[in-house]
């Protein structure tokens, strides 16, 4: 297992160098990254490659047994480029420049600065290819970061039109697939289609959700240019990206596709106190995007984190604790950002490892002793997550529902949360997986508010269920094609049939209205923002609203097909009902639940090659809690004290 830290020699004396590399083997650190934001050093101007400071530190390194992944620096170009070819900088909603200062500060689609990146990133192959302390490449850095890929300029207008052209290809069909006979917008030139810069009033809902794509792709494209260089140059190296957990901006599903495996950069105490279920999903989403298969953390919090205002640090204990969480979540690497405070820049309060005396105070002795405890659990490479249950999870439905709501206090990721907790809370792992994605190994799939709708995933619902699966669909499902145009079909549209009901009338509910439902058991549970009266055609009603106006109809719903069962949720349900509703399906789909008790203990499996699993444990409270193990023919009843991290083998 790699474990690392990201390393900024360019900011310290080389005199400091060999003390940081010594200090680091001393805490078992044995992989660094480099390199990502030092174009200026390497490039001081065009044409011009300077990477003797680099081969050095690199050497360095080498020689206490760390290896170097680089990163490629174009996520901050220099100024003299800014200055020789203004024409990169990208352009907000506005069409105001956003100028140099920061980072980021560039147009994905600008010809000249993709020419540049294939520049720099070729020089940098050609010179690293053979060197056997560089082991892979991260590209760029943290892709779209403050949208930054939003870019509305000219080189944007023109390749958006390009890929409307290539997506629909007559103007008769872009027309009907956007519906551009509302409001007269109708184009007879493909010159007239637009990006949506700021206008009076809002755009229509489809361009909105294409340029969205269109940004995406765009990202990606700029992400494979580089990439398609490094595996020309350097095919013995692997390739990564630092992806940021649940951002929105980019289809991560699409831009895993061309990277060996993916990164991600988690800060649990960003701003406060952490979240165990919020960082949980992270993960399981970036390892959904991999395809199931092990990541790693690029960006580990090891200090207080923040720009202008700075959060609190890491509690003693909690470094090691979000360290094991991301493996026991899959992770093959954990890399803890940064090795040292910066003295100067935006980034002078992003704190790590070391404060920025260099000093090795509590933080850095408890990376070393994780360092320790590493080389204790060789077993687990090769391992990967187990999960019996999945959860159903969609950009561009996210997209869509960024474009319109449907209600101001309905959010679709707070739906992806809610039923992720509902099983966290139950000690119940999770995969997180595409809409079109293979479900044959699922007991219980989840699948949140199906708001965009194909023949392609209705057919792969079908089948999961028809095969045996159960599978659980939630309120605003079926309602729009994947042109974000709402269907003529009563709803749930092209999912009637699977879930055996029809939605006679739904309602937005002002943010002071809060109607109930009764559940399995007596309880009763609230529901907010929307809510559907459900007709049942072939379904039975398993919970009726209790008042509102649709007291004394169908909330939800259980509909047998084939030889599986479908169940809708037709209201955004409080987090207990959720809670009701999926310990009884977990039950009945015979999900293997693993652990009961204290909720502040997270549990996840891992399985090697070999059959054995690895059942993590992990107390995120500052109690001593208890948890029982159940396992056929074995039950154990286990203690953990605040912090603390048990591994068992079965």
């Amino acid at each position: 297992m790699y474990y690392g830290v990201d390393y900024y020699p360019e900011h310290w004396p080389e005199e400091r160098w060999e003390i940081d590399a010594s200090l680091m083997e001393s805490a078992g650190i044995n992989v660094a990254r480099l390199a990502e934001f030092a174009w200026v050093k390497l490039e001081p101007e065009e044409g011009r490659y300077d990477f003797s400071w680099l081969d050095k530190a690199i050497e360095i390194l080498g020689r206490h047994n760390i290896k170097t992944v680089l990163g490629t620096p174009t996520a901050s170009p220099p100024m003299w480029l800014v200055k020789k070819y203004p024409q990169i900088l990208p352009r907000d909603r506005d069409g105001h420049i956003m100028g140099p200062g920061g980072r980021r500060h560039y147009c994905y689609n600008s010809p000249e600065y993709r020419e540049l990146t294939r520049k720099i990133v070729t020089a940098m192959a050609e010179h690293y290819k053979d060197n056997p302390n560089v082991i892979g490449w991260q590209i760029d850095n943290e892709l779209g970061c403050h949208e930054s890929n939003r870019c509305y300029c000219d080189n944007c207008l023109i390749k958006f039109r390009e890929w409307v052209k290539k997506k629909y290809g007559t103007l008769e069909n872009l027309n009907r697939s956007w519906g551009t006979i509302f409001w007269s917008q109708t184009y007879t030139d493909w010159d007239e289609v637009i990006t949506p810069r700021r206008t009076v009033g809002s755009h229509n809902p489809s361009l909105l959700l294409d340029f969205l794509r269109f940004i995406s792709d765009s990202t990606i494209e700029y992400q494979n240019l580089q990439v398609e260089i490094l595996r020309k140059i350097c095919p013995d190296k692997f390739i990564t990206h630092n992806l940021m957990g649940l951002f929105g901006g980019l289809d991560y599903y699409k831009l895993a596709e061309s990277l060996d495996f993916i990164s991600w950069d988690n800060y649990p105490r960003f701003r406060g106190n952490p979240d165990p279920t919020r960082i949980a999903l992270s993960h399981d989403v970036m390892r959904g995007v991999n395809r199931g298969r092990p990541f790693w953390v690029m960006e580990e919090q090891s200090g207080s984190a923040g720009w202008e205002i700075f959060g609190p640090h890491p509690l003693p204990g909690e470094i090691r604790l979000w360290s094991y969480q991301g493996i026991a979540h899959g992770a093959d690497a954990i890399v803890y950002f940064r090795w040292r405070t910066c003295r100067y820049g935006t980034e002078q309060y992003w704190h790590g490892i070391l404060d920025h005396d260099g000093v090795p105070r509590r933080r850095y002795e408890e990376v070393k002793r994780m360092g320790e405890e590493l080389k204790g659990i060789n077993e687990l490479e090769g391992s990967v997550y187990k999960a019996e249950t999945a959860i159903i999870y969609s950009y561009d439905i996210r997209w869509a529902f960024e474009i319109q709501p449907n209600n101001p206090a309905f959010d679709y990721m707070e739906q992806i949360r809610k039923y992720y907790t509902g099983l966290f809370n139950q000690h119940v792992p999770v995969d997180i997986v595409h809409p079109l994605s293979d479900l044959a190994k699922y007991k219980l799939v989840i699948a949140p508010s199906l708001y965009l709708m194909t023949p392609e995933i209705r057919e792969n619902l079908e089948n999961y269920v028809r095969n045996g699966g159960t599978l659980v669909v939630t309120l605003r499902s079926g309602v729009k094609d994947w042109n974000n145009v709402v269907t003529d079909k009563t709803l749930p549209g092209e999912l009637s049939d699977l879930l055996g009901i029809e939605i006679e009338e739904y309602y937005s509910m002002p943010e002071e209205e809060k109607y109930h439902i009764k559940g399995i058991g007596p309880e009763r549970f609230t529901c907010k923002a929307i809510c559907e009266f459900v007709n049942p055609k072939s379904a039975e009603v398993i919970a009726l609203y209790e008042d509102g106006p649709f007291a004394g109809k169908p909330a939800v719903t259980l509909n047998r097909f084939g030889s599986g069962e479908a169940i809708y949720v037709g209201a955004d349900v409080d987090l207990g009902y959720v809670e009701s509703l999926l310990f009884w399906l977990i039950t009945r789909s015979k999900v293997e639940i693993i652990a009961m008790g204290s909720r502040d203990v997270e549990v996840t499996v891992r399985e090697n090659n070999r059959g054995t699993k690895f059942i993590f444990l992990l107390n995120h409270s500052d109690r001593t809690e208890t948890v029982k193990l159940s396992f056929p023919g074995y039950i154990e009843e286990i203690t953990l004290e605040p912090k603390e991290v048990r591994i068992v083998k079965r």
